[in-house]
């Protein structure tokens, strides 16, 4: 059995093997933490083929729950393409160019503010909302997300800098449409989390409240029920996807949540979610809505999958947001 060996010319004896091989060890560990948290940020956080808005096809989501509602979804984005609409921007506090497209439905209407899900896009998760808006007389305002359609950026955060873009769009709604103008910030799955995130900031007075349509209480709870969902171990997984966003995407994960938001909310909020929707339980909007301290209502829909509730009960939907916010 060899005692020892050479390095250099220099012979090493076998009680110095510890001082290469350990760090050689802690390294390679290093590496492969370093690896997996990159993988779990491009998995969860990177968006490189965003999906386009401006295409002519007309997109729906994925999922069998969609179909029945394929030819309502498909009626609502044709009219709301045929609609006028106005072209805005802005510039996000980290330098981003950020797109919206702005319906009017008369004059000194009440304008909502809209923001689509997770992966999604403006058209296909805010068309039926645009209509749904000019039902009840509102003005809609829907915008591209960070890394959605023409909106710059790769890295989605689950809300945590998309509620500053919402903090900057409602400032900006305030100066291009007057000091009278009243708003509603609205949004449906991360679009949703995004909104309430903004609760206990400094809105400007002109927000009447928020619309959360089926949003989740915080990044941590949705990405663990996610990792579960693809048979791995949350609590194992997790540090490296918060990793990940951490070192990579350049945010803190934890850095805020709808359901610590809402525990100080200035303003009124209105919760919507299916009780079918499996991609974000319903217990989560319940959760928000317990936790929230301001003026609050909560509409669950007992056969409705995620982002369904106003597709599967349009009248009753509607009638909550007219008694809500008209009162």
């Amino acid at each position: 059995m060899l005692e020892s060996f050479a390095v250099s010319g220099k012979i090493y004896g076998g009680d110095n093997m510890e001082y290469i091989i350990i760090p050689l060890i802690i390294l390679i560990l290093i590496a492969a933490v370093l690896i997996i948290a990159y993988v779990c940020f491009k998995m969860a956080f990177y968006q490189a083929d965003r999906i386009d808005g401006n295409s002519e096809n007309i997109m729906f989501p994925e999922g069998e729950i969609y179909g029945i509602y394929r030819d309502k979804i498909e009626k609502w984005t044709l009219e709301t393409r045929n609609m006028h609409h106005k072209d805005l921007e802005i510039t996000s506090f980290d330098g981003l160019k950020l797109y919206g497209k702005f319906y009017e439905y008369e004059k000194g209407a009440p304008i909502e503010i809209m923001f689509h899900g997770y992966r999604g896009c403006a058209e296909r998760d805010l068309s039926g909302g645009v209509q749904r808006c000019f039902k009840l007389g509102h003005s809609s305002l829907i915008v591209e997300q960070r890394a959605s359609g023409k909106s710059e950026g790769n890295v989605i955060s689950f809300g945590i800098n998309e509620h500053r873009d919402a903090l900057m769009w409602a400032d900006f709604a305030v100066k291009h449409f007057g000091t009278d103008a009243k708003i509603i910030l609205t949004g449906i799955s991360m679009g949703a989390a995004t909104v309430l995130m903004t609760a206990d900031k400094d809105l400007p007075k002109n927000v009447v409240g928020i619309l959360a349509d089926c949003g989740y209480t915080s990044a941590k709870d949705i990405i663990k029920i996610v990792i579960k969902g693809m048979k791995l171990p949350p609590n194992l997984a997790y540090p490296f996807v918060k990793l990940g966003a951490r070192l990579y995407g350049h945010f803190n994960l934890e850095e805020d949540s709808p359901i610590n938001a809402v525990k100080n909310a200035k303003v009124p909020i209105i919760y919507f979610h299916g009780k079918a929707d499996t991609f974000v339980p319903c217990y989560m909007s319940e959760q928000n809505y317990e936790a929230t301290v301001s003026k609050k209502q909560i509409m669950t829909v007992d056969d409705a999958g995620h982002g369904l509730a106003y597709p599967s009960h349009p009248q009753e939907y509607l009638e909550a947001v007219a008694e809500f916010f008209h009162k």
